[in-house]
């Protein structure tokens, strides 16, 4: 496709007209600000139920949203999900729609944990959070109506990076057993090692810039021997077998997605199966665009039928 989708090209021509910086020329209170607004929707999808407390972090109190969806029966499959955002930016609140959206077409129990951010939090505090949350979710789902015993991960983009990372962490450590991953157009690559098409292909223009990319690992990995380390870059990762089955998203206009593409072949290559959906005309972050673009249905509806089928199993 020579074109993006033409709902997404009204949008990229809307934010051009808006005249605001790519993220690499803000401030991270800016970008944070910026990303609420694109992602917030006035008319949130209704669910069955949402609780929003704290658990038990490695560092500090852990908040996350736990979403029950409409229908269904208890104990509910448990998907446990970390928003993207390049871990500079994003919130419970930037992935509301989706999380509400998802809760109901997989008719599970959603938990979306709300990690410690970068530059105030560099790796590896995301990845201890989101390990953290499985963790809980293993030991206390049950009393919120969900199966300890049927959990999944998922994210986009640094999420999805966030996801791979707790499927590793959990194998190496010996942790809860996860059923599903699901990745988003995830960053999984180090931007110390091999470059690929994508990035110059769709360097700018379509949302989500490889400048803004580079400025988002700056502030996540601040020393030189972290660009390295798997649980930052799972393409990195010397063993993949063993992993949870997956399901992987990318976007034709997507700086990410030939690296996303990469990884959807290692995992396959290590045994593991995988669901890759390619969506050719969209961008990076189309899924959050639930009232703007009609593929983020499509997707929605992916990830809930493979998460089904998981916690069917």
């Amino acid at each position: 496709m020579d074109q993006p989708d033409p709902q997404v090209q009204q949008l990229l021509e809307t934010i051009e007209r808006q005249r605001t910086p790519p993220t690499h020329g803000m401030s991270v209170a800016t970008a944070r600000d910026r990303l609420d607004r694109l992602f917030t929707t006035p008319d949130p999808e209704p669910v069955g139920d949402i609780e929003n407390f704290a658990i038990e972090g490695p560092d500090r109190p852990l908040p996350v949203r736990v979403y029950a969806p409409e229908t269904g029966t208890e104990p509910y499959g448990v998907f446990v999900t970390f928003h993207g955002g390049g871990w500079v930016v994003g919130s419970l609140d930037t992935h509301d729609p989706v999380c509400r959206a998802l809760a109901n077409a997989a008719e599970c129990l959603v938990v979306s944990v709300d990690y410690r951010l970068a530059p105030e939090h560099p790796f590896p505090a995301a990845v201890e959070d989101c390990y953290a949350a499985v963790e809980w979710a293993a030991a206390y789902a049950d009393e919120l109506g969900g199966d300890p015993e049927r959990i999944a991960v998922g994210g986009d983009s640094a999420g999805g990076n966030l996801a791979a990372a707790v499927t590793l962490a959990a194998r190496d450590r010996d942790g809860p057993e996860l059923r599903h991953q699901s990745l988003v157009y995830p960053s999984v690559n180090s931007p110390t090692v091999k470059q690929f098409d994508s990035y110059e292909e769709n360097a700018e223009g379509y949302l989500l810039e490889l400048e803004s990319a580079e400025w988002y690992y700056e502030r996540y990995l601040q020393h030189p021997t972290d660009a390295r380390n798997e649980y930052a870059a799972p393409l990195l990762a010397r063993d993949l077998s063993t992993l949870p089955p997956a399901t992987v998203i990318t976007a034709g206009f997507d700086p990410l997605r030939d690296e996303g593409f990469a990884y959807a072949d290692r995992l396959d290559a290590a045994g593991v199966a995988v669901t890759h959906e390619h969506f050719e005309g969209m961008i990076h972050g189309f899924l959050n665009l639930v009232d703007t673009i009609d593929r983020s249905r499509d997707a929605i509806a992916v990830l809930a039928a493979d998460l089904e089928a998981a916690f069917a199993e």
